[in-house]
């Protein structure tokens, strides 16, 4: 007989206290560390959830730690190639910053972009490159980062330009026939790809546009910087690094390669190996800042170049506020949130193998009735699984996988229920803390998630748009009930 029909499951009842201990330790933990949460505060608090829900199983419902171990495992085969892309942002991110790519592409955008119109210039550039690339992670680590220091020198708060950041790349990593969540969307639901992307645009482009009305009236009503400090800080760049359009031909050639769908993980390496060798021709003045040495030589080059893919580097432009923008980690600048990325994978691992996420998601399904409640359903269920299980891949064969059966029983299409859990998962991943999209967001803008969270107004909007569709019965298509 399959051990897993003789598993006693915990009560829904039971089955929230692992997530309550995870919530109240996350309000203690982010009221008392504050930003500095992902030093370990939240990775120790998944962890004692985790203990907390393995207790639970093995003691008082006599679960077997093998099935939960495994569970685990799964959990985390599904992360790895992720945990390899994000060292390869830090590769990117050292190395576009050092040889000057970035630097570069600042120095431009602040003789290009108009300040009030800054905040809707990035969440339509954003939305652009996310398109196509189909990727939001990517977008945030090259063009992202470089905004991020656009929109500091022209005097905007962080959190609103990661806010614009944001809400543009992942509009695009919706909406892309390239994103790997829209594919997994529409295939976990039997949904055809295309039919999946045009449908979601009913709900997808009233967010943006509204999204876009909030930016522009915001950047019109912003206290921006002085046109003094602006061309004080272009100076500064202009001085501290070598600046020209031959830098331009990095994110140009990895625009190529994106464009010849290459994997991200090959994308990722070749452009931090190109930058490499602009920073060798363009940047060695730096070099031996960033060995610590006055001498440049083979070995300066070398290990200069080694450090700026994978440790801190600091750079002295004589400005401070210059000095933290250009300031990189590497490779090592992402091990907190990789610590945190397998904390989460273990806390959702046991939650999903000891049938515990399965109880407390079978209370929302005992109360969903037409299709207004399914689609809300559908939403909260989403938001709770990347709240569990802290990936957006997860969270949408979750979802899908849930939500299948009964919306084919109220005779509603599979397509209405792939939008929905995009518009319920995909979006709101980079607004939880420690989702492995919320982590990596923050850890490469720099910016905690909940500063930039009141100002993703596209991933806020998304899913009370989509309830709202449904709400109103707008192109929701009926199949007759069973």
């Amino acid at each position: 007989m399959n051990p897993e029909q003789n598993k006693q499951i915990p009560s829904p009842l039971i089955s929230s206290i692992p997530v309550v201990v995870l919530v109240a330790m996350l309000f203690i933990v982010i009221r008392h560390f504050g930003s500095d949460t992902l030093e370990g505060g939240s990775q120790i608090s998944l962890m004692v959830a985790t203990f907390v829900c393995v207790f639970i199983a093995i003691l008082f419902y006599k679960q077997r730690w093998q099935d939960l171990e495994n569970a685990i495992a799964a959990n985390m085969r599904v992360v790895t190639v992720g945990i390899v892309i994000l060292l390869l942002i830090g590769a990117v991110a050292g190395t576009w910053m050092v040889s000057g790519v970035v630097p570069s592409l600042i120095y431009y955008g602040l003789n290009i972009i108009h300040p009030h119109f800054f905040l809707a210039s990035t969440c339509i550039i954003c939305s652009v490159v996310s398109v196509m690339t189909g990727s939001s992670w990517t977008t945030v680590a090259t063009i992202g980062v470089a905004l991020v220091g656009i929109g500091k020198a022209q005097g905007f708060d962080v959190g609103w330009i990661a806010g614009a950041i944001i809400s543009g790349s992942y509009f695009g990593d919706k909406i892309s026939p390239l994103s790997d969540t829209t594919v997994l969307a529409s295939s976990t639901t039997g949904t055809p790809l295309f039919t999946h992307i045009r449908y979601m645009l009913i709900t997808t482009v009233p967010s943006l546009l509204i999204t876009l009305v909030i930016f522009t009236v915001a950047g019109l009503n912003y206290h921006t910087a002085s046109s003094e400090h602006i061309h004080q800080f272009a100076a500064s760049l202009k001085d501290t690094f070598h600046i020209t359009p031959w830098l331009l031909v990095v994110p140009v050639v990895t625009g190529v390669m994106i464009a010849f769908r290459l994997p991200s993980v090959i994308t990722l390496f070749l452009s931090s190996v190109l930058a490499g060798v602009f920073l060798i021709v363009f940047q060695p003045h730096l070099l031996p800042q960033i060995v610590g040495t006055d001498v440049l030589d083979f070995a300066t080059k070398f290990k200069g170049l080694m450090i700026s893919l994978y440790g801190n580097t600091n750079i002295d432009t004589g400005s401070a506020e210059l000095n933290d923008l250009v300031s990189t980690s590497g490779m090592g600048g992402m091990l907190n949130t990789i610590w945190l990325i397998i904390c989460a994978m273990c806390f959702g691992g046991v939650m999903t193998g000891s049938g515990m996420l399965q109880s407390i998601t079978s209370v929302i399904l005992k109360w969903v009735r037409g299709r207004t409640g399914a689609v809300a359903s559908t939403v909260s269920s989403g938001l709770f699984f990347n709240l569990c299980t802290a990936d957006q891949y997860l969270s949408i064969i979750l979802t899908g996988n849930m939500f299948k059966e009964l919306y084919r029983k109220l005779g509603l299409e599979s397509r209405l229920l792939s939008r929905t859990v995009e518009d319920a998962v995909t979006v709101t991943s980079p607004l939880i803390p420690w989702n492995t999209c919320g982590m990596t967001q923050a850890t490469v803008l720099g910016v905690p998630t909940l500063v930039y969270l009141p100002y993703c107004f596209f991933n806020l909007l998304s899913p009370l748009v989509s309830i709202t569709v449904a709400a109103i019965g707008y192109k929701i298509y009926q199949r007759k009930p069973e």
